[in-house]
């Protein structure tokens, strides 16, 4: 850019064009101990075992079905959980867990905040336990925040690599271990070592691996602020009883730092809070925020700061709970003086957290109702399009149907098909060799779809009859078992 000069020269100077985004400013957070990191240990620990180890597990469901406890079978289009086994008909069933899903957030996050985010959610576990890896090989904090600012050299390197392909290895795990969950995992192990499994296997694994190599080590909170929904919906579930990570600033300012200056303030009879300014709560923080500005988008109440400044107050010998889980009716009387806080059950329940759990257990009782009580067969017909009927050499009117017998469990099963109404039709079976007559046995496979092709011949077709097909299982001691209906009509020449 060219400016003139006070002595009318002209002079090229360079201006730096503004940023429209702010550069991104490394965290490091520092390792903590205290009740919410065990806790969040624990939970860390559980999800990944969970995750890691469920396609293993084993579940006994006879030789006609497989033995995987938790299996989406794409290719046969089912989707087992342990005893459970849901056909694409019943995806209503995924739908419901879906809903209790949503509804179980709003009721955790309306109750107790964001906890799903600081304790739960995929992000924040995969990020702890990659951070976890990073202070193993870089240190804690101090250690890499000098690794970090030192140019590169053979130390640097060599961690960096080291850092990387540890990474690269969990993320490598997670991906292997998702695509496990869709097909029996010893089978599929074995075949992506042998290079024998399908490219949609790889491929899943190769993206899932990026993912979390890149959501979980390189970008990190990045994620929580700026790709995820739920920081700014939250807000909307929140209310004065809403239980929060919270500064208590009417306890802790004025801040002051120094043990000395804390005494020499007192002994003048200044105030002084109880916060001395150690930065601690912001030391531990996986989002990089000063807890003691407020309630921030950024925060994931995960409680971090929580144990550090309870640990820096057991040392300077101040009473713990500077910065505590609060609800915003309690801070408000708090800092006026009324230090009772609102009972445990005032606090949980409220109209909207009994509102949330009301609808919540609806859906799931309403689910579980329907699960004990759902039929294991299914009966599905349908009439020939064209023609509608035939007329016989005797005079007598033939329908075609197209009739569906759907056994749902793992075991072989006999039914009889027959007909209620239309007393004077009969009707038979392509391919069976039976007589004509009002009902016909056949056996149906384990987990099949067995489809008849059935003639129902009537010497009364002055007019068009409804009737109904009627499915029972036989069975092993000859009683009947379930039963399903489908009704069907009987056209014929007269209106």
């Amino acid at each position: 850019m060219n400016v003139e000069t006070p002595d009318g020269l002209k002079a090229d100077v360079q201006v730096e064009e503004p940023r429209l985004y702010k550069a991104r400013e490394p965290i490091f957070p520092k390792d903590v101990s205290g009740k919410f990191r065990t806790f969040k240990w624990r939970m860390l620990i559980g999800a990944l075992a969970v995750y890691y180890l469920l396609p293993w597990m084993r579940w006994p469901r006879g030789e006609f079905a497989p033995n995987q406890a938790v299996l989406i079978d794409l290719a046969n289009r089912r989707f087992y959980f342990f005893w459970i086994e849901i056909w694409p008909q019943e995806f209503y069933y995924v739908a419901g867990l879906l809903i209790m899903a949503g509804i179980g957030l709003f009721l955790i996050t309306s109750s107790v905040g964001r906890a799903w985010c600081g304790y739960f959610c995929p992000q924040t576990v995969w990020t702890d336990l990659f951070m976890w890896v990073e202070r193993k090989i870089d240190g804690d904090r101090n250690a890499q925040i000098k690794l970090h600012s030192q140019p590169m050299n053979a130390e640097k390197r060599a961690k960096r690599i080291k850092k990387h392909a540890a990474w690269l290895g969990i993320a490598l795990a997670t991906g292997g271990a998702f695509v496990f969950y869709f097909a029996d995992a010893p089978t599929l192990l074995w075949q992506l070592i042998t290079l024998q499994a399908s490219n949609v296997a790889y491929a899943t694994i190769g993206i899932l691996t990026f993912t979390t190599y890149s959501l979980a080590g390189l970008m990190r909170e990045q994620v929580c602020i700026y790709m995820c929904p739920w920081p700014r919906i939250q807000g909307a579930m929140l209310d004065q009883r809403s239980l929060t990570v919270t500064y208590n600033d009417w306890r802790g300012e004025p801040r002051l730092r120094g043990l000395k200056a804390r005494e020499a303030a007192r002994t003048s009879e200044k105030a002084v809070g109880d916060c001395v300014d150690c930065n601690a709560c912001v030391a531990v923080c996986p989002m990089g925020i000063d807890i003691r500005n407020g309630q921030q988008l950024e925060c994931i109440t995960c409680a971090l700061c929580i144990d550090a400044c309870d640990n820096v107050m057991e040392k300077v010998g101040l009473p713990k709970g500077l910065i505590s889980y609060n609800t915003f009716a309690d801070y408000e009387a708090q800092s006026k003086g009324d230090h009772r806080p609102a009972p445990v059950m005032q606090r949980l329940f409220r109209p909207r957290t009994l509102a949330y759990f009301g609808v919540w257990a609806l859906i799931g009782a309403a689910m579980l109702f329907t699960l004990a009580g759902r039929d294991r067969i299914n009966l599905t017909v349908l009439h020939d399009r064209n023609p509608l009927f035939t007329q016989l050499s005797a005079g007598d009117i033939r329908n075609g149907f197209t009739v569906k017998a759907l056994n749902m469990i793992p075991e072989e099963r006999r039914f009889r098909l027959s007909m209620e109404g239309l007393e004077d039709a009969t009707m038979v079976v392509a391919g069976f060799d039976d007589e004509p007559g009002r009902a016909v046995e056949f056996d149906v496979a384990p987990d099949v779809l067995r489809s008849l092709r059935v003639f129902v011949t009537s010497p009364n077709a002055e007019r068009r009859r409804e009737f109904a097909f009627r499915l029972d299982e036989i069975t092993a001691t000859g009683e009947l078992g379930e039963t399903a209906r489908a009704e069907a009509t009987f056209y014929g020449p007269g209106r």
